[in-house]
């Protein structure tokens, strides 16, 4: 087929997955369900990116879960039951995001959706979520969005987004005395999402950005942005992008002479950020959502980052350790715990009930997981990282993280 072809073929498919979306009569679930589960097999899907401009991200918060899951499946699994993950490429594009979660509920009949990655690509499916009474949970995005309405569905385990700008704009005003702060970030809901949360903390302080600028989803073209953020001198530069286009803009901005401080959100990719800033990451700050896996404080007192690191190495011996892979682990020992206790005789409606009945639960990451029937986000601690010797390590005199 023609690429042309290919294109017309893309959209009509997606135009029908649309219209299917709002027909009463498509098969979609609206009772208790126990879809994907047999007597031997409990069945999980996910659509992330695993190619492409995030696929970075995708990729390591997948082998991250794999990690853990591969392991309580050679221990057999839960109540008899082996977990398989069902994973397609979306390479963060909405579109596909919506035909792939389409396809995993209609056609693969998953039990649940599982460590879906960004936030434009997983906003789109709040509504066939909803619709389908699936549960959604361990999204690589801490999207205000999957948050408020209240959904039963959705469950998030990492922090927000808004309290990741919150923290940010603390450690600007309150430790480092900045003033002025620019805001630069990609254009879609992420980046809205992150402005948001900046301005809404900046707003705190009496403050507002000295310039807002941006650049657009999977382009490099972040000259424009620059240019306008740099005329205005600020101090530091909030950042709501992936790693390449960040990477490309402190570069970039240093070259021309800017000596500020640099803010990113965890969703960059610290590692992979890490890699491309080379000699060029002074000044870079990371805020997290996990600790380092990587550290040797982290290592020593903390047992759930020791295992993670360990049985990444046994099952994907080329990766290292990485704050993505980290979040993707700690999600599916959610997962895990969930399944754990809905028992047996498991339904949607008694695992998502299960999830709401952690309380205090230790993965020995250093903070305890909760959830309640009115609060799906179980953890809510960030962490700082800066650049240094050529990785992002914890910022200690800021201490271990902010709530």
């Amino acid at each position: 087929m023609k690429p042309l072809l290919i294109s017309m073929a893309i959209t009509l498919l997606l135009f029908g997955i649309i219209i299917g979306c709002n027909d009463p009569s498509r098969n979609i679930p609206s009772e208790d369900r126990n879809d994907g589960i047999t007597d031997t097999r409990i069945l999980i899907g996910s659509s992330l990116a695993l190619g492409g401009h995030a696929g970075y991200l995708g990729t390591q918060t997948l082998h991250g879960a794999l990690s853990y899951l591969n392991h309580i499946n050679e221990k057999g699994g839960v109540h008899g039951r082996r977990i398989k993950v069902i994973a397609y490429d979306d390479e963060y594009d909405p579109p596909k995001c919506v035909y792939y979660t389409q396809k995993l509920i209609l056609e693969d009949r998953v039990f649940a959706l599982f460590c879906y990655v960004g936030t434009p690509t997983t906003v789109k499916i709040i509504p066939l979520v909803n619709e389908a009474k699936i549960p959604l949970l361990g999204m690589f995005t801490g999207a205000n969005e999957l948050r408020e309405p209240f959904s039963p569905y959705l469950i998030n385990i990492r922090a927000s987004y808004y309290q990741e700008t919150k923290a940010a704009v603390q450690h600007m005003v309150e430790v480092k005395h900045i003033r002025k702060v620019a805001v630069f970030y990609q254009y879609d809901a992420y980046g809205f999402d992150g402005l948001k949360g900046t301005e809404l903390a900046l707003k705190e302080y009496h403050l507002v950005p000295t310039a807002t600028a941006t650049y657009i989803r999977g382009t490099l073209d972040i000259e424009e942005g620059l240019d306008k953020i740099i005329d205005t001198d600020p101090e530091a530069v909030m950042m709501i992008g992936t790693y390449e286009p960040c990477a490309k803009f402190i570069k970039l901005a240093k070259s021309k002479g800017f000596n500020g401080l640099f803010y990113n959100l965890s969703f960059v990719g610290a590692d992979e950020l890490a890699r491309r800033l080379d000699e060029h990451g002074d000044g870079v700050i990371v805020t997290q959502v996990v600790p380092s896996p990587e550290m040797p404080e982290t290592q020593n007192l903390l047992w759930g980052t020791k295992e993670y690191s360990r049985r990444l190495k046994r099952y994907f011996p080329d990766d290292e350790p990485n704050f993505v892979g980290l979040e993707g682990y700690i999600n599916a020992m959610i997962l895990v715990e969930g399944l754990k206790r809905a028992g047996r005789d498991i339904t949607r409606i008694k695992f998502i009930q299960a999830i709401e009945s952690i309380t205090d639960l230790d993965l020995g990451i250093e903070n305890t997981v909760s959830f309640s029937s009115r609060d799906h986000q179980g953890l809510d601690r960030v962490y700082f990282t800066k650049f240094q010797q050529g990785k992002f390590v914890l910022m200690k005199e800021w201490g271990s993280g902010r709530k």
